[in-house]
C-alpha cells in the first residue's frame, strides 16, 4: 500500500486541511486538549440539556395522568379509549413537527437561540395542561410540548458537539439522553405525590431554568464565524477554553472549515458524497433506531410484564427508568475510551438477543396468539388462554430479564450514539437542515409504529412485532459494520475531511 495513504489526513503535505505543517496534529490536539478548561464548557452543556430534561419529563407526563382521568369527577375531562390514544401519540407528532422547524431555526437563529425559542410552545402546553377544563386542552398541551421537544432534539445535540472539543465529546454526547432519562424519572418520583394538574406545573421549572441560564451561554464559535462574527467567536472560544489556552489555533480550524462550507447547500450539491453520505447515513441511523422497537416496547410495557407474576405493575416505570439511566451513565464514560462503533455493535447484539427471545418465549407459552380472542383493557393484552394457562416458575422472569436487556442494550449505544454521531457526521453547511430531517423521520417512525403496535397484536400476535424488531436490529449491526464511521477522538473538521475525501486512514489512526 502506498505510503502516503497510510498517514493521517492532517498530516499530509497536500491536504487542504494542513493546519499545522511543522508537527504532528494528533499530537498537537493532544497536548491543547490537556490545557483546556472544561468548567465553562459544562455549564454551558448543562444549561442546554436541561431541554433534554424537560423533553424526558413531558414525553412520559401520560403514564401516571391517564388512570387519574378515566376516574375523574369531571365529565369533561373523563378520557375515553380512543382520546387516551391520541394523548399519548399526540405528542411525537408534535415533536415530528418541531424538528421540521429545526430545520429553519437552527440556520436562522442558530443553535442556542433555538433551545431557547422552544421554552415558549413548552411553557404555554404545561399551561393548557395545568389548568384544562376539556381534553382539547389537554391535546393541545401535549402537542405544543411535544413540539418544543422536536425542537430541543435537533437543536441540543448539534449545539452542544459545536462547543466541545475531541476531548469531552462523547461524554457530553451523552448528557442529552442521560438527561431525558433523569427527567423521566422526575416525573415518575413526582407523580406518586402529585396530582396530574400540580405535574404541569412542575414541569415549568426547568424550562424557566434553562433560558435564564442560557441567557448567560455563548453561541457556538462555528455558527458566529458561519455569520462573519469572527471576533466574537474568537471570544467564545476564549470563555470555553481558558484564557491562558491556545484556541487561536482551534479558531483557524474552525474557520477554515466554514470557510469551505460557507455557501447554503444547494440541490446540485446534495449529489456530492461529501453532503450526501453523512446526511442519508444519520436520516438512516435515526429510522433504524426506532424501528427496533423502543418507542412501542416502552409505551406497552405493562403488557409485557403483565405476563409474569414478578412485578408490581406500578413499579414498572421506576425499574425502566433506573435500568435506562444506569445504561445511558456508562455510555457516557465508555464512548471516548471504547468508541462508538463498538458500543453500537454491543448494543444492536443485546437488542436482538432480547427482542428475540421475547418474540419466540411468546410464541412458545400460552401468551395470546393470533388466533385467539384478543381484548386490549387498560394498555394490557388479556385473552382467555392468558388468564387460564399461564407459564409459572422461574420460566416468567424471561420476559422481564429480556425487557430489561433491550433497554440497557438501547441506552448504551443505539439510544444516546445515534444522537452524537448526527451531531458530529453531518456537514456544516447541511447541519441545521438535516439535524431537523433526522427528528423528523425519528418521530413519525415512532408514531406509526405506536399507533399500528396493538393492531398488529390483534391480527398477527404479540410474538411477530418483537420477531420484527429482532430482524431490524440484526440489519443494525450490518449497517453499523459497513456503514458508521468511528468519531471517536476526532475533532469536527477531521471528520468533515474523511467524509470529503473517503480516506479510511484519518479514521483508523485514534487520538
Amino acid at each position: 500500500m502506498d505510503a502516503s495513504i497510510q498517514k493521517p489526513l492532517l498530516g499530509a503535505p497536500d491536504s487542504a486541511y494542513q493546519t499545522f505543517p511543522q508537527r504532528n496534529a494528533h499530537q498537537l490536539d493532544r497536548e491543547y486538549i490537556r490545557t483546556l478548561q472544561n468548567k465553562r464548557l459544562f455549564l454551558a452543556a448543562f444549561a442546554a440539556v436541561l431541554g433534554n430534561f424537560n423533553f424526558g419529563y413531558a414525553l412520559v407526563y401520560t403514564s401516571p395522568v391517564i388512570p387519574a382521568l378515566e376516574t375523574s369527577n369531571i365529565p369533561t375531562l373523563k378520557i375515553t379509549r380512543v382520546e387516551e390514544s391520541w394523548f399519548g401519540s399526540v405528542f411525537t407528532l408534535g415533536a415530528a413537527a418541531g424538528g421540521l422547524s429545526a430545520m429553519l431555526l437552527n440556520d436562522r437563529l442558530g443553535r442556542k437561540l433555538s433551545i431557547m425559542f422552544s421554552a415558549v410552545p413548552s411553557a404555554v402546553g404545561y399551561a393548557f395542561m395545568g389548568s384544562a377544563q376539556g381534553v382539547w386542552m389537554l391535546l393541545l398541551g401535549r402537542l405544543l410540548t411535544g413540539f418544543a421537544g422536536g425542537v430541543t432534539a435537533a437543536s441540543i445535540p448539534v449545539y452542544i458537539s459545536e462547543i466541545s472539543h475531541p476531548g469531552v465529546r462523547g461524554t457530553l454526547g451523552a448528557c442529552p439522553q442521560i438527561m431525558a432519562v433523569l427527567g423521566s424519572l422526575v416525573l415518575y418520583a413526582l407523580g406518586l405525590k402529585l396530582s396530574w394538574r400540580w405535574l404541569a406545573v412542575a414541569g415549568e421549572v426547568p424550562v424557566l431554568t434553562m433560558i435564564i441560564l442560557l441567557c448567560f451561554m455563548p453561541n457556538s464559535p462555528r455558527f458566529l464565524i458561519s455569520k462573519g462574527k469572527d471576533d466574537e467567536a474568537v471570544r467564545v472560544l476564549r470563555w470555553l477554553r481558558g484564557q491562558n489556552t491556545d484556541f487561536h489555533r482551534e479558531f483557524e480550524q474552525i474557520k477554515e472549515s466554514v470557510r469551505q462550507q460557507s455557501r447554503r447547500i444547494s440541490c446540485a450539491e446534495i449529489k456530492d458524497p461529501f453532503i450526501y453520505k453523512p446526511i442519508l447515513i444519520a436520516v438512516l441511523m435515526r429510522f433504524l433506531q426506532q424501528l427496533s422497537g423502543v418507542t412501542p416496547i416502552l409505551v406497552y410495557l405493562q403488557s409485557i410484564f403483565q405476563s409474569t407474576a414478578v412485578i408490581l405493575p406500578e413499579y414498572d416505570a421506576a425499574i425502566v427508568g433506573g435500568v435506562r439511566l444506569v445504561s445511558v451513565l456508562i455510555a457516557a464514560f465508555s464512548m471516548d475510551k471504547a468508541g462508538r462503533k463498538i458500543l453500537l455493535f454491543i448494543s444492536a447484539g443485546i437488542m436482538l438477543a432480547s427482542n428475540l427471545i421475547l418474540g419466540l418465549y411468546i410464541h412458545y407459552t400460552s401468551l395470546p396468539s393470533h388466533n385467539s380472542t384478543t381484548t386490549i383493557v387498560n394498555g394490557t393484552l388479556v385473552s382467555p388462554e392468558s388468564l387460564t394457562a399461564k407459564p409459572s416458575g422461574y420460566i416468567t422472569l424471561i420476559p422481564l430479564v429480556a425487557t430489561m436487556l433491550f433497554i440497557m442494550g438501547y441506552a448504551m449505544g443505539w439510544g444516546p450514539i445515534t444522537w452524537l454521531l448526527m451531531s458530529e457526521i453531518l456537514p456544516l453547511k447541511a447541519r441545521g437542515v438535516a439535524s431537523g430531517l433526522c427528528v423528523l423521520v425519528s418521530w413519525l417512525t415512532a408514531f406509526a409504529l405506536t399507533r399500528f403496535f396493538l393492531l398488529v397484536v390483534q391480527d398477527f400476535g404479540l410474538e411477530v412485532p418483537f420477531l420484527f424488531f429482532a430482524v431490524i436490529c440484526a440489519g443494525n449491526l450490518l449497517f453499523t459494520g459497513c456503514c458508521v464511521p468511528e468519531t471517536k477522538g476526532r475533532s469536527l473538521e477531521q471528520i468533515e475531511s474523511y467524509f470529503r475525501t473517503g480516506r479510511r486512514s484519518l479514521m483508523r489512526n485514534h487520538i
